[in-house]
């Protein structure tokens, strides 16, 4: 009974974590050599919704961070190879979470072919949890035309401590400019 108890518990555990855990998508241009990119500028996307003044901080110095890993060099000059924009989008949905305390008798189970009456508690709740996704795009300059897009979801939560908030962007912006640039095609 302990061992089953234990194994419920372990598996809403993992239920969780797999739950709020960052997905990341990206696509790009296959013709584009991305080599050639050593440039950036910051652009606005028209019509994008931004989060707070702080949030938008972290954000573009997370950026800028990974990017500088990648070979990238921010520039505020009218001429830049890429020109980046980004746009967030924060929503929330309910969670319902449940466990059942035992595995309850009946007829089969525990009290035999007689029945039985077992000791069986279910336990339920529910929370709002907030859906933040960080929208990246890249432009080529000279033909002003989209050649890589990804998107975190799950990264921005408005609720989050300072620390928490932080460390989800960093985290997310890591993963979403994991593989760039995109090896070249052979």
């Amino acid at each position: 009974m302990k061992k089953h108890v234990i194994l419920a518990m372990a598996l809403l555990f993992v239920g969780v974590g797999t739950a709020v855990a960052q997905d990341v998508r990206y696509d790009f241009d296959k013709d584009k050599d991305f080599s050639k990119y050593k440039t950036y500028k910051w652009v606005p996307i028209k019509g994008a919704q931004l989060p707070d003044d702080l949030t938008q901080k972290a954000v573009t110095s997370a950026i800028d961070a990974e990017l500088a890993t990648k070979g990238l060099t921010k520039t505020d000059a009218e001429q830049a190879d890429l020109y980046i924009g980004y746009q967030t989008a924060i929503g929330q949905e309910k969670e319902f979470s449940s466990y059942n305390t035992g595995w309850g008798y009946g007829p089969g189970w525990g009290g035999g072919w007689y029945g039985g009456a077992g000791m069986s508690t279910t336990y339920g709740s529910t929370s709002t949890v907030y859906i933040g996704t960080l929208d990246l795009s890249m432009y080529d300059s000279a033909s002003k035309q989209l050649v890589w897009r990804g998107s975190a979801s799950k990264t921005l939560d408005p609720k989050a401590k300072p620390e928490k908030k932080q460390k989800n962007i960093g985290k997310a912006v890591a993963k979403l400019l994991k593989n760039y640039p995109p090896k070249p095609k052979k």
